[in-house]
């Protein structure tokens, strides 16, 4: 009887120990997923901070007054006068179409149009002396 409760013991003192290492490991692995939870913290602190900062920046120079300084400073702009529109009649004739309407496939409706096609190919003349 005295070997069972021996044996007993030492199987629940290693329990115990086997149970002691694991709560270890747990929080071993709980301190260090702290930790990185802290660092991610603090970086994300970090982050939002310059944002702040390039939001601040950037609504510095977006105003409109300085906006308008510098384009004054630096271009050679005038108002717009009355004077400088014109009336519709002024207009351009409306240029002729390339490609008929209704084609299927423009881009050969261009090439066939084309009376040289040595100009839209772009290739040199073969002459005998080049080869």
């Amino acid at each position: 009887m005295t070997t069972i409760l021996r044996l007993l013991n030492f199987v629940v003192i290693l329990a115990l120990v086997a149970s002691a290492g694991y709560v270890y490991k747990i929080k071993y692995e709980a301190t260090l997923q702290a930790a990185s939870v802290a660092k991610m913290r603090a970086e994300i602190r970090r982050e939002r901070d310059a944002i702040a900062a390039l939001r601040a920046e950037w609504s510095k120079l977006d105003q409109p007054q300085r906006i308008q300084a510098l384009a004054q400073r630096h271009l050679t702009m005038k108002p717009i006068e009355p004077r400088q529109f014109d009336t519709l009649d002024n207009l351009p004739d409306k240029p002729i179409p390339i490609v008929p309407p209704g084609t299927d496939d423009p881009i050969a409706a261009i090439i066939e149009s084309a009376a040289d096609l040595d100009v839209i190919t772009g290739s040199l003349p073969t002459t005998p002396q080049a080869r």
